[in-house]
């Protein structure tokens, strides 16, 4: 290196590169380091702007572009120029070689930057001054070029005429100078005004838009990457504005976000992959010799074959995993190359770092080698760090391509497949193979390159530790082989564990879901507490669990832990055995490796188990693929089989569900049984014909079987116009997850005659005037928020509105009343379907009797065709009159029931979206109180003492290492003791300014024990120190584990206690206005979060603060004067996190919020399969699922990228501190100053800065994530309202003892800003009276109810039972001395005793005995006895017998009072009367309130109380009320008897 120096300079081989010569700065060194470098610097950095695209708008150029390119091409002309006289007078100029390579490199890198240049003022820069980083880089070469003028100068030799060569030389020198100026100038105009850049923006984005044709690109949205020069792409400074973006909270749609680079775009990636299919598809065709053409996706029903077998055969070939690989193999192999680069520098570290410290210790090589190890640390760091950078991007990149591919395809697939085997799978797992199953695939894409490159790594790092100390590494390599298996034992337990506490957190859950749906009967029998115990026994066992999972995993964390001391101090000491000299090289590069041995160790098993979970996802979701598909065209007969002009036929058709060959296999199914078969049928076009027959003989399969959802076993089927569809409605009427109107139009233009006329003809105009956005409403999924009736008439008017030829109708008059469905036959099938051909299935035959002809169909075959004369009385066994007469009295409530239902889902739809709004402002950082109410639940003592045991075993750690570094330290001192002396003279000023006193002192002190005879009883004593350190540290990293698990368990108890001790408590407004699935998702995943998420993360979050607090005290402490360069980057480090968490946080709200779009539309897409296929909309509906997938993928793109933008910043933290301890280290070495040990230390641990950064910001952000689980529970633990728990009065045992009860003045509302409910009510009630309550719906019958049993508190007045107050009397005991028959029979699960009598109170005898009385003692016995389970709510038991066993709890308390809340749907006429008796009997001597809906079972109680709108009507017997005229009793009684 000296050598080829001196030999370019000129100079003598001792000093090459003199800095001051004769008093001026050395030519060479001016030459090479102010010259050159800054030239090829701003050359490298131009040439990243090369790729920059134009723009094509011409944008109004700013004049100083002109001066700047000008000025370059004129530079790179001089420097040209300048080599000429170089060459020509060799000797006056100085070496000719540097001169040359001055100037042709100066030569070039105008060329460059000059035509950089061009290309930015080409592009949309035009009107900026272009990137800074350009022009200050420019300006780098200026002090050489005025040093060397002033050279001249003082030389004399500048203008005088002897000497030609210099001044030529002068004069180019003068003339660069002049053009470097004008460059400044250039650079220097102002920039135009705000108004002119809103024009460039435009133009910017018009610019932008040179996207896919077919995916509309909407305004204002950058495309992410494409275009970008080089250096953006390296460092994603492209990113920076959407990083601003979110940092600003200005993320808040998914619009937000940059458009995905053009080769990402779905619709672009998806035709790659069909195209690789169908190549696939060609090729099995091929060697098949089949004559399909059908593939398993691509099927749009192309190409029929006769031989379904052959069919079978060539789907199967095509492998999902054959074609993925040939779309998008290539680029993802060689990806592989990045990442084989980059493992090779990452290896590069610790090898410099030996030679740097060998160099330190040496003390005999030139200066010029440790500047070399010192850049070659640099360029080995930052090259690695670019690649590894880039690789995780670019597979990212291929990961999203692979993701759009697989759900497209599975969508594809789904609308492609036919019914019948489609029904292999339930929509739950097919919604999987979406998810879960997709998402394994991907984490195969990134853990792929890792199962080479791992072993790989392995092997290298133990070729380097033999390399460093021979056989010993032996020692080390079986200790950690030995870990392997102890480790997979331990992960099984685990496992284990873990699927028996998901068993109990599922029996858990399960039961919280029964306790919130029956809170109210809960709560009216005052159940809190036998509940809380059930739940609370679950939960310990389920803790019981957990403790045993997080104790493993805390030995096993401990084993990782203390592996890398253990492992290191085996080879130590395995060395020294043998007889070895450990010096620090060898002890430093060592450790370094061993740490770099545990991490491909410790990820292994891991990467292992995603390659086997991605192995059964691809097979799952290659069984999906490998699903027959719909073939219509062999299916159909192209021609009508007898000539006609039918608009359908069929002859000798055979239809069945299930496919021949599994028809054998089948166990008797409901559906796989049944057959349909058609001998001739033919539809003639424009006529109505009418289905009948009895439930399950085969009406809707002979819909099916004509829009081709059925296997056909032979016979022939013809349709005319196939291509258009049909209008089909079907029995379950479909709704989408969309406003009402888009549900109408179903992808048709708006035509406001058509759509006016079809929602008249539907009867849907007064129900459009009842939602509260019209036709604009959002109907919920599956259309929750519309009654029965309601859906099915949209159903209807969708099919009306596409305006097919044949019109499929299965029963839309089931669900509505006999108006309705009057309105319904004349103005919608016989008006405006008059001219089409219409089959109309249905039950109400008395609509039939305008159909052209029926069918009547029993049992899969068509029994009798005629006209309605002939058929109809066969149908009807009974008069039909009185069948309507009896629907529309039983519609009538219902009708009105939906109407109230709309109502209260309005109501309450406004209130989520208060809550909601309450949900979404607790964006943003968690707040500090959560932080705190976690610290109180694990306890103040035991979470000091954890951060005081991690504290213990992070300081153990270092202070063996700094121990090592000591040892060392002493050794080469020992070895080089001459050296020592002489430096020990008294230190130079310059020595001092590098020096702590703390670091030179030990050296000096070791100086006078240098005794050569002891140094094996050295070796012994560092050894046994180091070991007891090591011991030490292993003792503190087990009790931090233990302390941590025990804590995090603790705080886990406490925090369920009280959730659940404050929902049981909460009260009944509370319930009704939350969505039970918000209070479940508290039970269930946030406790989740909080029993392992939160711990797991939080473990490392700590762990990685620690060794960031070590790392920062030992580097410090090695190199105090490093402080200089870590405060700025500790002021970067905490801008860009935070930088970063913003928007990292919003990008994956996002994308969590862009992601349940795409489940919700393709579970409803599975849903409503036979009308999205029947009405020809499959490439609508897959369009639209691209554009979802789309969106998501956009947010996903981003929040992946954004991750990299952070990832490749903190990598350049750790490159600069890398670079900074080795400059400082060679400055203090030449000083004679450095301590080897210690730089070597600090270096080992500045190689791991990166990853620890990284590490701390992700895990924080986890945390963080997690965190707000415990912010959702605190907020259910402090914020919900609660029912009075006081009791200030004492009742006697048997109170009330007579039954008196007395209202007096109540009001009361449901909520805050609601009418008032009951509206100062007053009765009273006498012992033993039995009072009926009647009144409309929404009249306060059943808030009386409520208010007796003080599930609301009242507003004013006061309810007396026996004479005393009932607010003074405790809840529990309130509410177990009245008894009531709820009007929903809620039973949960387990067994009929528990059921009855929960505390446990009663004899068998005694519950057999009310069994008996309520008619049931049959029945039970039937099922086996009091201890027969019941299921979940009491599933087996019928709706009557749930609501006699709710009338037996009833009998069982034997309380003074009864209230009734009359069941009308579940309880058929005689229960009804058995009902009816038994209370007479039983309750003779008891006050009874019934709420009646049937008139005809109050009319013999004492006294009837009319309630109109919260308020008593009328309280008189009944007989009096029925005779009083204009009495509103009299009322009711006549509506109910029309």
């Amino acid at each position: 290196m000296e050598n080829i120096l001196a030999g370019l300079c000129g100079t003598s081989p001792e000093d090459p590169l003199p800095v001051w010569v004769h008093g001026s700065v050395g030519h060479c060194f001016n030459q090479l380091t102010l010259n050159v470098i800054p030239h090829v610097i701003l050359a490298v950095v131009s040439a990243c702007f090369l790729g920059t695209p134009r723009s094509c708008s011409r944008v109004p150029c700013r004049p100083g572009w002109g001066c700047r390119i000008t000025s370059s091409f004129m530079l790179a002309g001089l420097f040209l120029a300048d080599t000429i006289p170089a060459t020509i007078f060799q000797q006056e100029l100085g070496p000719v070689y540097l001169e040359l390579l001055a100037s042709g490199t100066g030569a070039l890198t105008w060329l460059t930057h000059g035509l950089a240049l061009l290309m930015l003022f080409r592009s949309i820069h035009s009107s900026t001054r272009g990137p800074a980083a350009l022009a200050l880089l420019a300006l780098l070469p200026l002090p050489s070029l005025i040093i060397t003028l002033v050279w001249y100068y003082l030389r004399g030799t500048a203008w005088s005429p002897a000497h030609p060569a210099a001044s030529s030389r002068f004069a180019i020198l003068c003339l660069q100078l002049a053009s470097l100026l004008v460059y400044v100038i250039g650079c220097l105009f102002p920039t135009p005004g705000r108004q002119d850049f809103l024009s460039i923006d435009r133009s910017w984005q018009q610019d932008q838009l040179v996207s896919e044709p077919g995916i509309p690109v909407p305004d204002q949205q950058r495309v992410a990457e494409d275009g970008e020069s080089w250096l953006s792409r390296f460092f994603y400074i492209w990113m920076n504005p959407l990083m601003k973006y979110g940092y600003q909270w200005k993320l808040n749609q998914p619009q937000d976000v940059y458009v995905l680079p053009r080769k990402l775009q779905a619709a672009r990636v998806c035709d790659r992959f069909y195209s690789c299919w169908q190549k696939k598809a060609a090729l099995h065709q091929v060697e098949e010799e089949t004559v399909s053409l059908t593939s398993p996706i691509i099927a749009g029903g192309d190409g029929s074959s006769d031989a379904p077998d052959s069919l079978h055969r060539a789907q199967e070939a095509v492998q999902l995993f054959s074609v993925l690989h040939a779309a998008f193999g290539l680029r993802f192999y060689s990806l592989g190359l990045l990442k084989l680069a980059g493992n090779l520098l990452g290896f590069s570290g610790p090898l410099l770092l030996n030679l740097l410290v060998n160099f330190m210790e040496s003390r005999q090589e030139p200066l010029s080698h440790g500047v070399l190890y010192a850049l070659g640390l640099f360029a080995g760091s930052f090259l690695g760090a670019l690649l590894r950078n880039q690789f995780s991007y670019e597979v990212n990149k291929v990961t999203l391509m692979v993701r759009a591919a697989v759900i497209s395809a599975i969508y594809r697939k789904a609308l492609r497949v036919s019914s019948t085997s489609l029904t292999r799978f339930t929509v739950g797992e097919i919604v999987n193979f979406m998810s879960t199953d997709t998402s394994r695939l991907i984490n195969f894409c990134l853990s792929f390159h890792e199962v080479w490159s791992l072993p790989f790594q392995f092997a290298i790092t133990l070729y380097l530790l033999y390399q460093q100390v021979g056989v010993a590494f032996l020692g080390g390599l079986a200790l950690t082989l030995l870990l392997v298996p102890i480790n997979k034992v331990i992960a099984n337990r685990i496992m284990m564990n873990n699927k028996e506490m998901l068993k109990h957190k599922d029996t858990r859950v399960k039961l919280m879901t029964e306790f919130l749906c029956g809170i109210r009967v809960i709560k009216f029998y005052a159940w809190e507490k036998h509940l809380s115990t059930r739940i609370n026994a679950c939960r310990a066992k389920e803790l019981e669990k957990l403790r045993a999972i997080k104790y493993l995993d805390a030995v096993c964390v401990y084993l990782w832990a203390a592996l890398p001391v253990v492992v290191s101090i085996a080879i130590f000491i395995t060395y020294v055995l043998l007889g070895h000299q450990l010096t620090a090289t060898k002890v430093f590069t060592a450790l370094a490796l061993v740490g770099m041995l545990i991490l491909p160790l410790n990820s292994f098993p891991w990467v292992l188990n995603g390659t086997l979970e991605a192995k059964v996802s691809l097979d799952r979701i290659q069984r999906f693929l490998e699903l027959v598909d719909q073939d219509l065209e062999a299916y159909y007969a192209l021609d009508s089989p007898s000539g006609t002009a039918a608009a359908m036929e069929m002859q000798c058709a055979a239809f069945s569900w299930a496919p021949d060959e599994e028809e054998s296999t089948r166990q008797p199914f409901s559906t796989g049984t049944l057959q349909l078969h058609v001998e001739n049928l033919s539809v003639r076009k424009g006529m109505l014909l009418g289905v009948v027959g009895k439930v399950g003989s085969g009406k809707s399969s002979l819909l099916a079987a004509i829009t081709g959802e059925l296997i056909k076993q032979g016979g022939r089927v013809y349709v005319s116009d196939l291509e258009q569809g049909f209008g089909l409605a079907t029995q379950e009427p479909w709704i989408q997850f969309t406003t009402v109107r888009e549900n109408i139009l179903f992808g048709r233009e708006y035509d406001a005659r058509l759509y006016e006329e079809v929602v008249e003809a539907c009867a849907l105009s007064e129900d459009l005037n009842i939602l509260p956005a019209g036709d604009q409403t959002e109907v919920g999924e599956n259309g929750v928020t519309l009654s029965g009736g309601q859906k099915a008439r949209i159903a209807l008017a969708r099919a009306v509105y596409q305006e097919k030829e044949l019109y499929l109708l299965d029963d839309p008059l089931a669900a509505v009343d006999a108006d309705v469905a009057n309105h319904l036959m004349r103005k919608c099938i016989l008006g405006v379907l008059k001219h089409k051909t219409r089959i109309l299935c249905t039950h109400r035959t008395e609509f039939l009797e305008k159909a052209d002809a029926l069918l009547l169909i029993d049992n899969g075959t068509i029994v009798k065709t005629g006209t309605p004369a002939d058929i109809l009385p066969l149908v009807e066994a009974f008069p039909k009159f009185k069948d309507t007469d009896k629907r529309q009295k039983d519609k009538a409530p219902v009708e009105q029931g939906q109407e109230e239902a709309i109502e209260t889902e309005a109501d309450e739809s406004t209130q989520n979206v208060l809550i909601h709004k309450e949900e979404e402002k607790k964006e943003g950082a968690v707040a500090f109180q959560v932080y705190k109410a976690y610290w109180m639940s694990v306890g103040s003592c035991l979470a000091l003492s954890i951060l005081f045991s991690l504290l213990l075993m992070q300081a153990s750690r270092n202070i063996s290492d700094w121990w090592l570094s000591y040892w060392i330290s002493s050794i080469s001192q020992t070895a080089n003791t001459s050296v020592m002396v002489c430096s020990a003279s008294p230190p130079s000023p310059e020595l001092l300014l590098f020096s702590v006193v703390g670091l030179v002192s030990p050296i000096q002190a070791l100086d006078t024990t240098a005794v050569p005879s002891n140094g094996s009883l050295d070796v012994n004593f560092y050894l046994i120190v180091y070991g007891s350190i090591a011991g030490a540290n292993s003792l503190f990293t087990i009790l931090r584990a233990f302390l941590f698990a025990y804590g995090t368990i603790r705080a886990a108890t406490v925090i369920h206690s009280r959730l659940l001790q404050r929902a049981l408590k909460a009260t009944v407004t509370f319930f009704d206005t939350t969505p039970t699935g918000r209070i479940l998702n508290r039970f269930s995943s946030d406790l989740y979060c909080v029993d392992d998420s939160l711990p797991f993360i939080l473990n490392i979050f700590l762990a990685n603060m620690y060794g960031l607090l070590g790392m920062l005290v030992i580097i410090t402490y090695g190199l105090p004067w490093i402080g200089l360069v870590l405060l700025p980057l500790a002021a970067l480090y905490f801008s860009i996190q935070r930088y970063y968490r913003r928007t990292s946080r919003e990008l994956k709200r996002l994308y969590s919020i862009t992601l349940s779009p795409i489940y919700t539309h393709f579970s409803e897409t599975l849903s409503g399969l036979s009308t999205i296929r029947a009405m020809r909309a499959t490439q609508r509906f897959e369009l639209e699922n691209q554009l979802r997938l789309e969106q998501n993928q956009r947010c996903l793109f981003a929040s992946n990228t954004a991750m990299q933008w952070l990832d490749i910043r903190l990598q350049m933290i750790g490159v600069a501190v890398v670079t900074a301890i080795a400059g400082i280290a060679i400055i203090q070495h030449q000083k004679q100053l450095g301590n080897p040990g210690l730089v070597g230390l600090a270096l080992s641990y500045a190689l791991s800065v990166t990853n620890l950064l990284s590490g701390l910001i992700s895990s924080f952000t986890l945390t963080e994530t997690m965190m707000v689980s415990v912010e959702r529970t605190e907020e259910y633990t402090t914020d919900i309202p609660t029912e009075p728990q006081d009791k200030l009065v004492q009742v006697a045992a048997d109170w009330p003892s007579q039954g008196l009860v007395e209202f007096q003045h109540v009001v009361l509302a449901y909520r805050v800003g609601l009418p008032n409910a009951l509206d100062g009510v007053s009765f009273t009630v006498y012992p033993g009276e039995k009072v009926g309550i009647v009144g409309r719906t929404g009249s306060g019958k059943s808030t009386l109810f409520l208010a007796l049993f003080r599930m609301l508190e009242l507003k004013s007045g006061r309810i007396l039972l026996d004479g005393v107050d009932s607010q003074l009397v405790g809840l529990e005991e309130l509410r177990s001395r009245l008894a009531i028959i709820p009007q929903d029979p809620f039973l949960f699960s387990g067994s009929i005793r528990e059921n009855l009598d929960p505390q446990g109170k009663r004899t068998d005898a005694e519950l057999l005995e009310v069994l008996e009385q309520c008619h049931l003692r049959d029945a039970v016995t039937q099922m086996g006895g009091l201890d027969s389970e019941l299921g979940e709510r009491g599933k087996s038991l019928s709706l009557g017998q749930r609501q006699l066993v709710c009338l037996a709890r009833a009998l069982l308390t034997q309380a003074k009072v009864l209230c009734i809340d009359e069941a009308t749907a579940s309880v058929d006429q005689k229960t009804d009367q058995l009902l009816q008796q038994t209370i007479r009997q039983r309750f003779a001597d008891k006050t009874v309130l019934t709420i009646a809906h049937r008139l005809n079972t109050i009319l013999d109680s004492d006294r009837v109380l009319v309630m109109q709108a919260g308020r008593v009507a009328e309280l008189d017997s009944p007989t009096c009320l029925s005779q009083k005229d204009g009495s509103l009793f009299q009322r009711l009684l006549h509506s109910g008897q029309q």
